[in-house]
């Protein structure tokens, strides 16, 4: 099919369409705000006698009730909330001192907001002020005096409370700690009286919780100390008895209990077993040094270690070896090998190497019996460790159940302690706050009344009468779907206005569209004009006429438009697609023996059945045949090809396709078609029909290029839309005036 991308008039309009003309930008869809304001106008103009009985009820209502209403006179009286009451004794542990953090400012107030309009604050009132037997409260409230015992005292009191909280009114002021307490009344003394009382009561309130909050404290605090001395007793008491039987002593330092966090305690045995172990760990470290110098004397020769060379005498010895070998080699040199001072200096340098051999060996020998001495005392303490650690061991398994005990003794003595010393601090502090609430200004009689407030009922009753008026008038608009104007058809359909076609009477209407110069030809005749530009694509090949009931005009307009550009010299065919109630045939005189049906459900060619109409390049092709399933027919595939060899043949193929609601045929041509016309009869109340109507149209994606209103009485609307059709009557005018 030749269908166009997309309607000219989608992409120009927008959804609501508009007003077609050559300039894109006067479009009144473009602006959205001007498209709003201008439907809003449209709704108004439509409904306004509606909207001006509604406001004027609502107007009128309001006056009568204010009239009706008594006076009542508001007395307020302004308190202060401070951040925080301030304890005498400065204890910051002080539970009375309610602190309120920046952080928390708005919740405190808020706080002081509820307990303002609270029932308990208004029965303090009401007993504050003996307001249940006050007998100017009660003619002022309208209330009457119990008879005998006919209402008890509590269901009394707490219908003069609810009274009260009725007429309260607080407020906080904004960024302020400051709280209006307003009463309303019908006696301006009483009002003043009664916000005093409240601003009192909300103050002395706030002491007595304090007070109260204090002493329930100090009780509960007291029954726990009790019992945190008890379970303390019986702890220790336990603790004492097991270590008894169990044959343990236990040795604990409460300082470093303290300092490590935890329970810290040791027996003799564990004690020994820790001087033991460090003694045996020291041993074994002399033991190893001890065992290092051996190793070291045995891998050298003795007089050539650092122990033996470091000894005294040692030393010595090795000076007077020194000595007697230089005396030896002295006699050597001056005697012979036998002579005598030869023969006592050898042996006097012999001795001294014996002697020095001899201690060399002695410190040699010491050295061992030092790492024997090491060893053995190593190896004494560390057998002395080991039976500790079985007794310590055999200790670590009676001691578990102690442990525990322990434990919770020294939990039951923290919390006694703790609970001890908060029972000093709350006895110290009790009741000794002052107030974080003041009293700014005191509540005085009223000069003026407060309501009732005619100026702001007024304004209110404006206010609601408009919303309630256009919620009315919104839902009629939205319900009547009747096209009563032009702008109707852009506004409630959502298509662009394409043209609008007098109401010429059925009779008529053939006469007049033959007078070129009849409002029904001028009507058309602008229709023609406005088609080409549609679509971006120019005039569209296929062309479908459609309504959503019949009788609407799609017809007349189908043939209208045919003719129109077939007068222009374009070569046109009229199709009559309505395969249940055709009309074509009947209104050009043609027979209907063989049409569009015939070809539908044979192989023949196109131009087999079409008939060449009494006017120039115009032909047509009447329905044929009903048959007894035209939803079948044109969903077919010879249906689609058929009319593609059409818009091939001919520059324009005007289609007159059944109604929309109801049957799919319209919708299946619809698939089919370049552009569709939409016909809407002016004045017909559908409820919805016309909707719905386009609706299918658009689930099958037919490019809808507009509505045309058809059957318009301008005499309805005076001569504001003269100008679509009125120009053609100025040649008769003048000529009749001539004559």
């Amino acid at each position: 099919m030749h269908r166009p991308a997309e309607p000219f008039s989608m992409s120009a309009y927008g959804e609501a369409g508009g007003n077609l003309v050559a300039d894109e930008t006067t479009y009144p869809g473009k602006d959205g705000f001007a498209d709003v304001f201008r439907q809003l106008t449209g709704l108004v103009r439509r409904n306004w006698r509606l909207i001006l009985a509604i406001v004027s009820c609502v107007v009128l209502a309001a006056i009568v009730l204010t009239m009706l209403q008594m006076p009542r006179y508001t007395a307020e009286a302004v308190v202060h909330v401070g951040g925080q009451s301030q304890a005498v004794l400065g204890d910051e542990f002080d539970p009375q001192v309610e602190a309120a953090p920046s952080w928390d400012t708005e919740r405190h107030l808020n706080t002081q907001l509820e307990i303002l309009q609270s029932r308990g604050l208004a029965e303090r009132v009401v007993r504050r002020l003996n307001l249940a037997d006050d007998p100017q409260f009660l003619a002022a409230t309208g209330m009457s005096e119990p008879a005998g015992e006919e209402q008890a005292p509590a269901d009394r009191q707490a219908q003069i409370a609810d009274l009260l909280l009725n007429n309260l009114k607080v407020e906080l002021l904004r960024n302020t700690r400051i709280i209006h307490v307003g009463f309303s009344s019908t006696r301006p003394e009483m009002a003043a009286r009664i916000a005093n009382a409240y601003a009192e009561e909300f103050i002395q309130a706030g002491l007595q919780r304090r007070i109260d909050s204090s002493a329930y404290a100090r009780r509960f605090i007291s029954e726990r100390l009790e019992e945190a001395r008890a379970r303390l007793e019986a702890s220790e008491r336990e603790l004492n008895a097991y270590a008894r039987r169990a044959g343990l002593i236990r040795a604990r330092d409460p300082g470093l209990e303290e300092a490590r966090g935890g329970l810290v305690s040791s027996s003799v045995t564990t004690s020994s077993l820790m001087q033991l172990n460090q003694a045996a760990n020291q041993a074994e470290a002399t033991r190893i040094a001890a065992e290092g110098r051996w190793r070291a004397e045995q891998a050298s020769p003795p007089l050539s270690s650092a122990a033996v060379l470091g000894n005294e005498t040692v030393q010595a010895l090795m000076t007077r070896r020194a000595e007697l070998e230089v005396d030896l080699e002295a006699a050597r040199q001056r005697y012979l090998g036998d002579h005598p001072k030869v023969l006592q200096a050898s042996a006097a340098l012999d001795a001294v190497k014996q002697q020095l051999e001899r201690v060399a060996q002695n410190v040699r020998n010491s050295i061992r019996a030092d790492y024997e001495a090491a060893l053995s005392t190593e190896q004494r303490l560390r057998e002395e460790v080991r039976r500790l650690q079985g007794a310590t061991l055999s200790e670590q398994d009676r001691a578990v159940r102690y442990n525990m005990l322990a434990r919770e003794a020294d939990t039951n003595r923290s919390i006694y302690e703790g609970l001890l010393q908060r029972f000093r601090e709350l006895s110290a502090s009790a009741g000794i706050s002052t107030s974080n609430l003041a009293i700014v200004d005191r509540a005085e009689a009223p000069a003026a009344p407060s309501s009732p407030n005619l100026p702001l009922n007024l304004t209110l009753a404006l206010l609601v009468g408009l919303g309630l008026a256009g919620i009315v008038a919104f839902t009629r608009d939205q319900l009547d779907d009747t096209l009563r104007m032009p702008e109707d058809v852009e506004e409630k359909l959502g298509v662009p206005l394409l043209g609008i076609v007098p109401d010429a009477g059925e009779e008529e209407a053939r006469e007049a569209l033959a007078d070129p110069a009849s409002p029904l030809a001028e009507a058309y005749g602008s229709l023609r004009a406005t088609l080409p530009y549609a679509a971006r694509t120019g005039l569209p090949r296929l062309l479908q006429v459609t309504s959503a009931q019949p009788g609407e005009g799609k017809s007349l307009s189908a043939y209208a438009i045919a003719s129109g550009f077939a007068r222009q010299g374009r070569k046109v065919l009229l199709v009559d697609a309505d395969l249940r109630r055709p009309s074509v045939h009947r209104e050009t005189g043609i027979a209907n023996r063989h049409g569009f049906s015939s070809l539908l459900v044979s192989a023949d060619a196109a131009g087999s059945a079409i008939v060449p109409a009494q006017e120039p390049n115009l032909d047509l092709l009447p329905s044929g045949p009903i048959p007894p399933s035209p939803t079948d027919l044109l969903t077919s595939p010879r249906a689609a090809a058929l009319l593609d060899e059409m818009a091939e043949a001919y520059e324009l193929v005007v289609v007159d396709s059944p109604p929309v609601l109801g049957l799919a045929d319209a919708p299946a041509l619809a698939a089919l078609a370049d552009g569709v016309v939409f016909v809407v009869e002016a004045g017909r109340g559908r409820r919805g029909a016309l909707k719905a109507a386009l609706r299918r149209l658009r689930a099958v994606d037919a490019v809808l290029l507009g509505g045309l209103l058809t059957k318009f009485d301008m005499s309805l609307h005076g001569g504001h839309y003269a100008e679509y059709y009125g120009y053609g009557d100025a040649p008769r005018e003048a000529e009749g005036r001539a004559a």
